[in-house]
């Protein structure tokens, strides 16, 4: 029987360190199991195995597709493992060059160490896909340029770091002549991965932030008695700087700014305004468990004037 579970992550790819016979072999108790049993062919380096449970995996590893299964693959023939994959993803796997999805795997495991939310167990896959198109676009020579990479930068910094280093790796390994911008692209596809810990219903983080932007978005749009064209680039930079809120909000952090004494001001003199952002505060709060700031509530009442204005009030 074959022991696998201790040595697969709850998020997708081994992370153990040494060996996968030592490994194994440590968690069985030290029984010695050196194999597990391949039971499908997925291309010359991948196959579906069974561990002692009956869970399926996939296996990676050079040649390990070559022989006919079932049979026993030795440990160290596996370079990689995944668990969870659906049936839908097996195809990734031949349409994805085998070098991709190894290097994307090693990009994933860094993210799981550096950013403070759980990932996706769909994570390497979603980002395989970009990382395998966005080279085949370098080597076709066709560049997209990422007009909100700033902000990007600004909103998801260790997402942003993460997708730098990618981006180097890639020029390094694939030999090509990938611009910075697509570190916008990875970084973006981390943040889309993440999920949110208890209180924000298991919510990838773009899900949870883009219903929280749609929540802020009617709110606005009742009290003052207006439809906001979401289509303009008015709404997309109030949607940038609500996005920027959002992630102090999850960060724990709060703008520090001399402009207090113009929440005062704010209430004094536009309190319809006031009104509006109380209400988003209290909807946030609800939603969030979270308590705004005056500081962050003025910020509020700024964009929500803004996005006014622009729509004629």
């Amino acid at each position: 029987m074959y022991c696998l579970d201790f040595f697969i992550s709850v998020r997708g790819t081994w992370r153990g360190n040494g060996s996968l016979s030592e490994i194994i072999s440590c968690s069985c108790g030290g029984k010695g199991v050196t194999s597990v049993r391949a039971v499908k062919k997925i291309n010359n380096n991948t196959v579906i195995c069974v561990d002692s449970g009956g869970m399926e995996i996939v296996a990676m590893g050079k040649g390990i597709g070559y022989p006919a299964v079932p049979r026993e693959v030795p440990l160290e023939e596996i370079e990689r493992t995944f668990y969870d994959v659906k049936s839908s993803q097996l195809q990734l796997f031949t349409d994805i060059p085998d070098e991709v999805m190894l290097f994307t795997a090693k990009i994933i495991d860094i993210a799981k160490n550096e950013l403070p939310d759980e990932l996706s167990p769909n994570a390497v896959f979603t980002l395989a896909d970009h990382i395998a198109f966005c080279i085949e676009r370098a080597r076709k020579q066709i560049h997209v340029r990422m007009p909100l990479a700033y902000d990007v930068e600004q909103m998801y910094p260790k997402e942003y770091r993460i997708g730098k280093y990618a981006v180097s790796k890639i020029r390094k390994q694939f030999q090509v002549a990938v611009l910075n911008e697509e570190a916008v692209g990875i970084a973006m596809s981390l943040v889309n991965s993440e999920i949110y810990p208890d209180g924000y219903g298991g919510q990838s983080r773009d899900a949870s932030d883009e219903s929280m932007l749609e929540d802020i978005t009617e709110i606005v749009e009742s009290e003052y008695h207006i439809i906001i064209d979401r289509e303009t680039f008015s709404y997309a930079r109030y949607a940038t700087h609500l996005q920027y809120l959002f992630q102090r909000i999850h960060e724990g952090k709060t703008i520090d700014t001399d402009n207090l004494q113009m929440y005062g001001t704010m209430q004094e003199e536009y309190p319809e305004l006031t009104a509006c952002v109380d209400k988003i505060g209290e909807h946030l709060k609800t939603k969030w468990k979270c308590e705004l700031s005056e500081e962050e509530k003025l910020y509020i009442g700024l964009h929500v004037n803004r996005i006014c204005i622009k729509e004629g009030m």
